[in-house]
């Protein structure tokens, strides 16, 4: 039996629906994020699976470890680091991405943690802004949702 879950993202014009589906010791994240600009957005999972203050509330992006900001493939990167969402002239992405350190199961699963969707795009740590190791300098937050259990 595979382990599921989903997210609704909610903000004032950017909204989507992901999906998640843990296959062996890989999570699979698919779905629709729609009302972005153009070009590239950070995607992150944030630590909490509170929006009561808005995005805000979600808190940093979900970091276990204790490690600097990265790319999806670095080795050294959050747990939520899932690098950038790319959206088409129309403001849509259909996001279909595969990442082995997210879980939907364990101790550290993203279940009841957050997604959120940023204003800008991520540097992946290496674009040597303040903020670079520690968020991507991806930005404000556009959208959030809770990651629920799915079916």
């Amino acid at each position: 039996m595979s382990v599921k879950a989903v997210c609704m993202l909610h903000g004032e014009t950017v909204n989507g629906k992901l999906a998640f589906e843990q296959v062996g010791d890989s999570v699979k994240v698919t779905g629709e994020v729609t009302g972005l600009t153009p070009g590239k957005h950070g995607f992150h999972v944030h630590e909490f699976g509170d929006y009561t203050g808005g995005c805000t509330s979600t808190g940093s992006h979900f970091n276990p470890f204790g490690k600097v900001h990265g790319a999806p493939e670095d080795e050294v990167r959050h747990v939520g680091d899932l690098g950038n969402v790319e959206a088409g002239a129309d403001g849509k992405v259909n996001v279909d991405i595969t990442d082995k350190i997210i879980t939907l199961t364990g101790p550290n699963s993203i279940i009841g943690r957050a997604m959120v969707v940023h204003a800008d795009v991520d540097d992946l740590g290496k674009g040597g802004h303040e903020l670079s190791l520690t968020t991507g300098n991806a930005g404000g937050r556009l959208s959030c949702g809770v990651i629920g259990i799915g079916k």
